[in-house]
């Protein structure tokens, strides 16, 4: 217990005071700066088209769970498009796939009639048959590899990981052989394989069931990932996965799979190298994925209260980053704050910072601040797993740290 405890407090306001301090006196001058500034923003979303008064007051979703509807969210049914929940979003993305290209096909443990744990594969057995959506043995190795063989030979498998920590016992077939084989064979294999699962701290699942696998997998050549927050981006990420020819490992959320939004009734597919511009901003750029994406927004609101205009980017590309969206944020703001569920040591967060401050040293004003999960396996008791992950109080300091 008191190991777990020592290690909730790597990140104290006093010391990114003081870090900031013994930075401050390199500073540039802000008139000195002659950098040209440009703000991609995902213009399919109806969100994102919002005068920043109406997103300072949109309903945000408290601990990443749905939450009732306000007026103008109600109003909102009046519009064109469909309502999914992000688990639903997701296997609207494999079914049209499906439809689309015969050589797509789905395996994993209870994909098939069962309809996977989280449902994301609910029906999909029944209208494609057993070969197409292929229930597996308990053996994550064997059928991950299995995917990786089919995919040599054609085939676009999803693989589904009943949750992300399994895929632990497929990290060599995922390593040497899913990243690697292309380069190997001197590009005679393509490996158009995705890897999906749920992963994530979810409500007491315990440390082996709360596993945050991006730090593992983000040193291997060869493979791309992104993670999912949104039904929109869920469908769309999940799409251009299974259409790409690299290897993919999507990583979705627990807490987010019963998010509902309304995403077009038209088909759309998005980039798999682009982030997201949730909220424009002029002080601090908070970078952010996943789950966090909710704790940053809670935190923004009571910022902008207080206020603070703060950038909110959710880079959904953990490998590669998109950094011609976050140095263009940097270079409005010059001021960063990563928050991530990852784990401090090795993280994306820790990756991140690398990148920031090797392509954007001269735009910051501050250190780089990152807020990551601690370094303790997950604690079952709520509240010592509540300890364990930022939340949106320590956003709101760290920010008003960084605009001192």
């Amino acid at each position: 217990m008191a190991t777990i405890f020592q290690g909730l407090v790597a990140v104290t306001p006093s010391s990114i005071s003081n870090s900031i301090g013994s930075f401050l006196s390199y500073r540039r001058s802000l008139s000195e700066r002659k950098a040209s500034i440009f703000v991609v923003r995902s213009d399919a979303r109806v969100s994102q088209a919002r005068s920043t008064g109406a997103r300072k007051n949109e309903l945000l979703i408290t601990n990443a769970v749905s939450t009732k509807e306000n007026s103008s969210a109600a109003s909102s049914s009046s519009k064109p498009g469909h309502e999914l929940l992000l688990f639903e979003a997701l296997r609207e993305g494999v079914e049209e796939e499906m439809d689309r290209d015969p050589n797509v096909c789905v395996m994993g443990e209870d994909v098939g009639h069962y309809g996977g744990s989280y449902k994301v594969t609910k029906g999909l057995a029944t209208k494609f048959g057993d070969l197409r959506v292929l229930d597996t043995p308990i053996a994550e190795n064997s059928f991950t590899g299995m995917g990786i063989g089919a995919a040599m030979t054609g085939l676009r498998p999803i693989v589904e990981g009943m949750n992300m920590g399994f895929l632990l016992l497929a990290f060599n077939q995922i390593s040497n052989n899913c990243g690697m084989l292309h380069y190997t064979s001197g590009g005679q294999f393509k490996i158009p394989i995705v890897i999906r699962g749920p992963g994530g701290v979810g409500r007491q699942l315990g440390a082996e069931h709360s596993q945050r696998l991006e730090s593992y997998f983000q040193s291997i050549p060869g493979i791309q990932m992104v993670a999912c927050s949104t039904p929109y981006n869920a469908k769309g990420l999940m799409k251009a996965a299974i259409r790409s020819d690299n290897p993919v490992i999507l990583f979705e959320h627990v807490l987010l799979y019963n998010l509902k939004e309304r995403i077009p009734d038209e088909e759309y597919v998005l980039s798999l190298e682009e982030a997201e511009m949730v909220r424009p901003g002029e002080h601090v750029t908070i970078l952010t994925y996943s789950r966090m994406r909710y704790h940053v927004m809670q935190a923004a609101k009571t910022l902008v209260n207080k206020g603070y205009d703060p950038e909110v980017i959710d880079i959904r590309s953990l490998k590669p980053f998109d950094l011609y969206t976050i140095g263009n944020s940097v270079k409005k703001t010059h001021r960063v704050l990563i928050v991530e569920e990852c784990m401090r040591t090795g993280g994306i967060g820790a990756s991140l910072t690398a990148s920031i401050n090797e392509n954007f040293h001269d735009y910051l004003d501050a250190p780089i601040v990152c807020l990551s999960s601690q370094d303790v396996p997950t604690p079952y008791a709520g509240t010592l797993e509540e300890w364990t992950v930022v939340q949106p109080a320590q956003i709101v300091t760290a920010v008003e740290q960084l605009c001192q």
